[in-house]
C-alpha cells in the first residue's frame, strides 16, 4: 500500500466547533450557512471525503441546534461542556475520542475553503513522527513592495506517536500551538495555496469566504 494510502487508513480527523461565534454574532459559527447546508456538515464531510477513515466533531455552544440542524450521521459527536475555556479544552476532548493508534488532522470549522484535495495532500506528504500542517501564501507589503509570504494554518496532521506529547502542551485557547512553537524542527509545512487563501471566518467581513 503506497504511503498516502496508509495515512488515510489510519487518520481520524477532527472538526473543532464548540466555539460561540461571538465576534460575528450570529450564533455558533458550525451553523453559519454554506452552500445549502451548516459550515459544520461541510467540513466534517470535506475531512471524510480527503481521505480520514473516521471523523470527530466537537461541539460546544448550542450543541443541541448544531446537532438537530446539521446531517452528522458519519461523525462521531463530542460535546464539551467546558467549552468556553478555549479550543484548548475541544482539542484535548477530540484527541480523546479518537482511536488512541490514529493520527489526527486537526481541521476548524470556520474555514469554508478547506477542500478534500487539501486534505489528501497533507496526509500523502506526511512521514512517520512528525506533524504536517498546512500552509498559505499571503500577501503583505515590506518596504513599500508586495511580496508572498508562506505561513502555517489548518489543518493540521498530528503523527500518532506525538500525540501524548502535543496535548501535554495544549492550555487555554492555544491548541497545539505551544507545542508546534517548541518543536520547529518536527513540522512540515505543505503549501495549499492553490486550494484556498486558509482564512477563517472570523469578522463580518469574511463572511464573504461563505459564499
Amino acid at each position: 500500500m503506497e504511503e498516502g494510502r496508509m495515512q488515510e487508513r489510519w487518520t481520524t480527523g477532527i472538526v473543532l466547533a464548540a466555539g460561540a461565534g461571538t465576534r460575528l454574532g450570529l450564533g455558533p459559527k458550525a451553523l453559519l450557512p454554506f452552500r445549502g447546508r451548516p459550515l459544520v456538515e461541510a467540513i466534517a464531510g470535506t475531512l471524510s471525503d480527503g481521505g480520514c477513515r473516521e471523523v470527530v466533531v466537537v461541539l460546544g455552544a448550542g450543541a443541541a441546534d448544531v446537532v438537530a440542524a446539521a446531517h452528522l450521521g458519519r461523525c462521531r459527536i463530542a460535546a464539551n461542556p467546558d467549552w468556553q475555556s478555549g479550543m484548548g479544552s475541544s482539542f484535548l476532548l477530540g484527541e480523546n475520542e479518537a482511536d488512541p493508534a490514529d493520527h489526527l488532522l486537526v481541521a476548524l470549522v470556520d474555514q469554508p475553503g478547506l477542500t478534500p484535495e487539501t486534505v489528501a495532500r497533507l496526509l500523502a506528504a506526511h512521514r512517520p513522527g512528525r506533524i504536517t500542517a498546512a500552509s498559505y501564501h499571503r500577501r503583505d507589503l515590506n518596504d513599500g513592495s508586495p511580496v508572498s509570504q508562506l505561513r502555517r494554518g489548518h489543518p493540521l496532521l498530528i503523527d500518532a506517536s506525538l500525540r501524548a506529547a502535543v496535548a501535554l502542551t495544549v492550555t487555554g485557547d492555544a491548541g497545539a500551538r505551544g507545542f508546534l512553537r517548541t518543536h520547529p524542527e518536527l513540522v512540515d509545512e505543505v503549501d495549499c495555496t492553490d486550494q484556498s487563501t486558509g482564512e477563517d471566518v472570523d469578522t463580518p467581513d469574511q463572511l464573504r469566504l461563505l459564499h
